[in-house]
């Protein structure tokens, strides 16, 4: 057993230690101020390396046991009450801004920047979008694509006109009880029902309001945000859906007020914790919600999620 001065050494040495690791991890997060081009071509192989894994995952686990066809495009503007092409504006963003913040670490200029980090999402959401129209049984959707143009677009131009975001896409979720009825569509456990449950699914737009008025007194880091959802949705064949569910749902749309954060604008010097707030900052937190249903009217939540 270790005595109390041995104890103290120890424990000396193991606080001094962690301290320096996290030091050092805190250097080597911290962008560099001038382009590293061992750091840039790490960024590049790693984007690629992931996104070619993707890729071939996603061919193997979604597509290889459905039967290929010729190219082609369909139209499914109309389905989902629009949540899904919601979805591709929201991943094309971040996908995108995570690829610039990667390429920002690399000390690469802000123009190369936008054009290989922030089209990232845009490029790898469009090669997705290229093996569903080699698929029977789905096809590209040019709705599809729009969307995931318009999520890169946001990013870009924000960055353009104002050198920051001051609009960012969030996400939330909440389980509902259509996914019990129908779980091989709609998802048997959380991770696919946050994946494919568009009940339970909202869409933000979380705006921070000290960025369009610098001299007030507003905190950085508050947000307000703009909230879009729907119910009902329980598949493309709502006829033959419906007969597994105790009372046909009825679709609807829903919009939302809210509170929120942008952890991004929370002062620090860590770049450790810049890095975890930008992950974050895809999240929108749970608030005081205004609902609004052109069906049901208002209706208020203490705390929405």
């Amino acid at each position: 057993m270790l005595d109390g001065k041995k104890q103290f050494y120890f424990l000396f040495l193991l606080v001094s230690q962690s301290v320096l690791a996290q030091n050092s991890f805190d250097t080597f997060l911290k962008p560099s101020d001038s382009l590293n081009q061992k750091r840039q071509n790490s960024v590049f192989i790693t984007e690629a390396v992931l996104a070619s894994g993707a890729l071939i995952g996603l061919n193997q686990l979604w597509y290889a046991d459905y039967p290929k066809s010729d190219f082609h495009f369909i139209n499914d503007n109309s389905q989902w009450m629009q949540m899904d092409k919601l979805g591709h504006l929201y991943s094309a963003y971040h996908i995108g801004r995570f690829g610039a913040e990667a390429l920002n670490w690399s000390g690469t200029s802000q123009k190369n920047q936008l054009i290989y980090g922030a089209g990232l999402g845009f490029v790898f959401l469009t090669a997705v979008e290229v093996m569903d129209g080699f698929s029977e049984e789905w096809g590209a959707s040019m709705g599809d694509v729009v969307a995931n143009a318009s999520g890169t677009a946001l990013y870009v131009s924000q960055e353009l006109i104002w050198n920051e975001q001051r609009i960012t896409p969030k996400f939330s979720f909440h389980t509902t009880e259509y996914a019990n009825y129908k779980p091989d569509l709609l998802g048997s456990t959380l991770p696919e029902q946050i994946l494919k449950d568009y009940n339970g699914q909202t869409y933000w737009f979380s705006a921070n309001l000290h960025s369009f008025s610098k001299k007030s007194k507003i905190p950085k880091w508050f947000n307000v945000a703009l909230g879009y959802g729907a119910e009902g949705l329980i598949g493309e064949n709502d006829d033959k859906n419906t007969l597994i569910f105790p009372i046909k749902p009825e679709k609807h749309r829903q919009f939302y007020l809210s509170l929120d954060l942008d952890l991004t604008k929370i002062s620090t010097k860590s770049h450790f914790l810049k890095t975890i707030f930008s992950v974050l900052n895809t999240v929108k937190i749970p608030a005081p919600t205004l609902e609004y249903s052109p069906q049901r009217g208002f209706k208020f939540h203490a705390l929405y999620f």
